[in-house]
């Protein structure tokens, strides 16, 4: 167990992190105004900006320079020293499409995670003046003041968000598209907004499989555990740094198991047929 005096350093000089990473794209923002954003498509198809690479050096600068000893797990540039006991796991953009579009649901995603875990957890939204923080064993807050999730009493009752159903790749779709049929309304495109709307109480379930890693989760779990929800792998696994690209997050922990049984039903169909 991390002391509880060490959490709070971390946590602060995560939202030293968040400053200054919110600083450059309100700046940004405000330059580019009216303009086109440029961008190039990485080998896993998806888009990155000049943006996205300019913040996360700048996060990689701060975080060796007062801790050198830790590593750093990023979303553009080469994993360091991930084998460390302390890992941040770093998104400078998390929704660089809506980046590219101009569409503010676009964050700065902050993580620690201690021996694989995540214990602190930063979604940063600098253009809608929103912070939420989350630390392992504390209530999370939305800019400073504590937040929790909502209780649902069916899961036919739930709104229920995605990020991009478009990345939900075949083997994983009939399960999705049980859970989805299984809910009474659905969002799609809020990217990390979704999850922070959720741990706030907003929303109900949010699942997301495919193009998802390790910089696009962390940072969820603890504001997300923080503030009363539940969060998993679709195994109903905890989320740690070793965990694959499926994710589903609940804020009534009960809703969350109703949602794993109907993910689940696939594989035990598969069962059934290999018999």
């Amino acid at each position: 167990m991390l002391p509880a005096s060490d959490l709070q350093v971390f946590l602060r000089f995560a939202e030293r992190i968040a400053d200054e990473t919110g600083r450059m794209l309100r700046e940004h923002r405000q330059a580019a105004r009216g303009t086109a954003s440029r961008f190039d498509t990485k080998a896993d198809s998806s888009p990155v900006t000049e943006v996205d690479r300019r913040i996360e050096a700048r996060m990689r600068e701060l975080i060796k320079a007062a801790l050198p000893h830790h590593g750093i797990l990023g979303e553009e540039f080469a994993p360091d020293a991930v084998d460390a006991e302390f890992l941040w796991v770093i998104d400078p953009i998390d929704g660089t499409k809506q980046f590219i579009a101009g569409v503010p649901v676009y964050g700065t995603l902050i993580s620690l995670a201690h021996e694989g875990r995540p214990v602190i957890g930063i979604i940063d939204h600098p253009i809608t003046g929103e912070r939420w923080t989350g630390a392992a064993g504390r209530p999370s807050t939305l800019n400073g003041q504590p937040i929790a999730t909502r209780t649902c009493e069916r899961l036919a009752d739930a709104l229920m968000s995605c990020s991009n159903p478009e990345t939900i790749g075949p083997a994983q779709r009939m399960g999705f598209e049980r859970v989805r049929a299984a809910t009474r309304w659905r969002i799609y495109g809020a990217s990390c907004y979704a999850y922070a709307s959720l741990a706030s109480g907003q929303i109900d379930l949010s699942i997301d499989s495919g193009g998802h890693r390790e910089v696009d989760y962390c940072a969820l779990v603890p504001v997300i555990e923080g503030a009363g929800g539940a969060i998993s792998d679709w195994e109903g696994r905890p989320l740690t740094i070793h965990s694959g690209s499926s994710l589903i997050a609940a804020g009534d922990p009960r809703r969350h198991a109703d949602a794993l049984r109907l993910l689940q039903d696939d594989a035990q169909h598969s069962a059934g047929r290999s018999t």
